[in-house]
């Protein structure tokens, strides 16, 4: 008999953390990393939102509050859908959890029955076929090409559903590549999802992180319809740049809502107490401080962009949102450094971390082989480093 349950002998190491604590190990033994696999702003949480929590503890608000969430946050989070999204909510249908992943996990145990089917545009974040996997489902992948910027088309999506397809997992702006979908782009897409009577879990974290004239549509927003079948996902992780903080939350139908909160309620109960307040605070104030993040972001992707352009053996798709690059490094398979051979993403990451002590994450993971993921979530000097070690060691490969 097997120790541990099916449920969790299928899941994979998450390749993202890994790569980074191999990272931060050599950093820590003096080597000069230079990390491109860090999924997170390295922005400081803004002072003020940070003052909030300090007040919260001060305050003693450090008892358990309800499970959902503190009801001024959610009216608060409500408030913010209205002015961000055009969407309306109550507060019964917002729950608030322990980041984006948590509220990602909630949807999926929520709705997702043995043997259903949930479509993952790929390339996609590597958590997802994972949850998916964990509640029983089966993840059915349909691939972004290179030449629609790593977006899926209707036609794409109506071909991948089945009388088993239960969801489809829509991440907008999209980690690992970037991609934005337009307006007309999430409407076509929720137009099939209608005529099919799918439900959508809407991933919307990354939503400010955008640096074209291409914004964030919601799918909530597509029609009546939809709105009764979606589950938009969002968080202050990315946004506030407070992942430790760890407050995610989901705006869903009535039911929905109600069933999810009932299972958090088992699982983990609220949120924490202090970064839900904090997390009002956030959501209240004037956003100077996002608008500066998202400039200095843009400055990095404008710089890295620059300079991957003169690579000869790498190129990418230039992504619209989010703080990613998936850097094309096909060029390199079958050749050699030394008596090494690389034949796919994860020996190109290998190599270079250990040769050039530069962090990259694989593509295989994401549903993207031929790439690996960069994070220009770091200064803008150890990214130029970073960039010039890369071109360096593609040079060395014969």
């Amino acid at each position: 008999m097997e120790i541990l349950a099916k449920r969790i002998r299928t899941i994979s190491p998450s390749q993202t953390l890994a790569i980074s604590a191999k990272a931060k190990a050599m950093k820590a033994e003096g080597e000069y990393v230079v990390n491109f696999g860090v999924g997170e702003p390295d922005f400081p949480t803004p002072a003020h939102i940070v003052e909030a929590g300090i007040e919260a503890l001060r305050a003693g608000k450090t008892k358990y509050t309800p499970s959902s969430g503190l009801p001024e946050l959610r009216k608060a989070i409500c408030e913010k859908f209205a002015r961000d999204n055009g969407l309306t909510y109550e507060p019964s249908q917002i729950i608030v959890s322990n980041g984006a992943k948590h509220s990602i996990f909630n949807v999926c145990y929520a709705l997702v029955d043995e043997g259903d089917e949930v479509i993952i545009p790929a390339p996609y974040w590597l958590t997802y076929p994972e949850v998916v996997k964990t509640c029983g489902g089966v993840p059915v992948y349909v691939e972004g090409t290179k030449e629609n910027k790593f977006k899926i088309t209707p036609e794409q999506l109506e071909a991948a559903i089945t009388p088993r397809t239960k969801m489809l997992i829509f991440n907008s702006p999209c980690n690992p590549t970037g991609a934005v979908y337009s307006e007309a782009e999430v409407r076509a897409l929720g137009a099939v999802c209608e005529k099919y009577g799918i439900y959508v879990l809407a991933d919307e974290i990354y939503e400010r992180l955008v640096y074209t004239d291409v914004k964030p549509f919601s799918m909530a927003k597509v029609s009546d319809a939809m709105y009764e079948h979606t589950i938009t996902v969002n968080g202050v992780s990315k946004t506030y740049s407070m992942t430790g903080w760890r407050i995610g939350y989901l705006a869903a139908p009535k039911s929905i809502a109600k069933a999810i909160d009932s299972f958090q309620s088992h699982a983990t109960s609220n949120a924490c107490s202090i970064a839900q307040y904090a997390t009002i605070t956030a959501l209240g104030s004037p956003e100077e401080c996002v608008e500066e993040m998202v400039a200095r972001f843009a400055e990095r992707r404008a710089a890295a962009l620059a300079r991957i352009e003169k690579m000869k053996d790498a190129y990418c798709i230039v992504p619209e949102g989010a703080f990613y690059i998936m850097l094309v490094v096909s060029g390199a398979f079958g050749k050699k450094l030394g008596e090494r051979t690389i034949e796919n993403a994860a020996d190109f990451a290998d190599a270079l971390l250990e040769e050039k002590k530069v962090a990259v994450v694989p593509g295989g993971p994401f549903g993207a082989d031929d790439c690996v993921r960069l994070s220009y979530s770091l200064s803008m000097e150890d990214m130029m480093e970073g960039l010039e070690r890369i071109d360096a060691f593609m040079a060395q490969l014969k």
